[in-house]
């Protein structure tokens, strides 16, 4: 995909891969996938979702005991006031209001009371990918972690570079939104990241940016970036086109990713998932300025 952002123009070649199940060592397999094919410069972007998977930063919610208050958040919260109140302020669209309705009370206690573990009141308030925790394209019950060491970055970056025998850089991406102010530069993020400038305010970002959207407009998150030195605005740019041509593998969400394989939110397996197309890095290259 050939873009124009701004004065540069923008190469983004999403790279097709094998499921990375836990365990998959991404440094072996990448140092082999890409040899040959970047060059200094070049930008690789990873999912962080099939990061953390391949990293086994991940967890079963099933095993999660759930508190009185978790279950309490899910029924008045999500049903009721995310279903039918902030969800049309801020303009959800019509499928994500009908699956918030019917949330699932066991699964998504669970799910909530790991997101307060994790990220505190203002992310388990959010409707969706709190405290930067994803459940889709994941088999069973099981949720990715985020990656919010910020170690992680670099030391792929030095790793890829020497076996790839290229000055590249790395980002990762989460497809959850931080919502842009180009003409003030604010970056409303809704969850922890190791970027400067990303604001993050939770629950408050995501209403705040959904609800003035003729003055924010919603780019995936760079959770991390190691590399030379880049503007906030085109680091949101490059995860934005990055999120854009890797697609959503199985679905978007746990509900889509169910459709998909005619099953139950619960009954996705590991084989399913391998036997779809997944593009868990992107690389990007500047041509140049315009």
């Amino acid at each position: 995909m050939l873009k124009k952002i701004g004065k540069y123009t923008i190469l983004a070649k999403p790279v097709k891969c094998k499921y990375w199940k836990p365990g998959t060592n991404i440094v072996k397999y990448l140092c082999k996938k890409l040899k040959n094919k970047v060059k200094d410069g070049d930008i690789i972007v990873f999912s962080e979702k099939a990061l953390a998977t391949a990293l086994g930063a991940i967890i079963d919610e099933s095993e999660i005991a759930p508190s009185m208050f978790s279950k309490v958040i899910v029924f008045l919260l999500m049903r009721v006031i995310w279903g039918y109140m902030l969800g049309i302020l801020t303009k959800l669209k019509k499928e994500t209001l009908e699956w918030i309705r019917k949330y699932p009370v066991a699964e998504g206690a669970a799910h909530k009371q790991l997101a307060l573990i994790l990220g505190g009141l203002l992310q388990v308030l959010k409707p969706s990918s709190e405290a930067g925790i994803d459940t889709s394209n994941l088999p069973y019950s099981y949720a990715s972690l985020p990656l919010n060491s910020c170690s992680i970055v670099e030391k792929l970056r030095k790793t890829l570079s020497k076996c790839l025998e290229a000055n590249i850089a790395v980002m990762i991406v989460d497809s959850d939104r931080t919502y842009y102010n180009k003409k003030y530069s604010i970056a409303l993020s809704s969850r922890k990241t190791c970027v400067k400038g990303l604001i993050n305010l939770g629950v408050l970002s995501y209403i705040s940016g959904r609800m003035f959207r003729a003055h924010f407009k919603p780019k995936a998150t760079p959770v991390s970036y190691a590399g030379p030195c880049m503007s906030l605005e085109l680091m949101l740019e490059i995860a934005e086109i990055a999120d854009k041509v890797r697609g959503v593998g199985a679905g978007r969400t746990v509900f889509e990713m169910a459709r998909r394989f005619n099953t139950s939110l619960n009954g996705v397996t590991w084989e399913m998932l391998s036997s779809i197309n997944h593009y868990p890095i992107v690389i990007v290259r500047i041509l140049g300025k315009n």
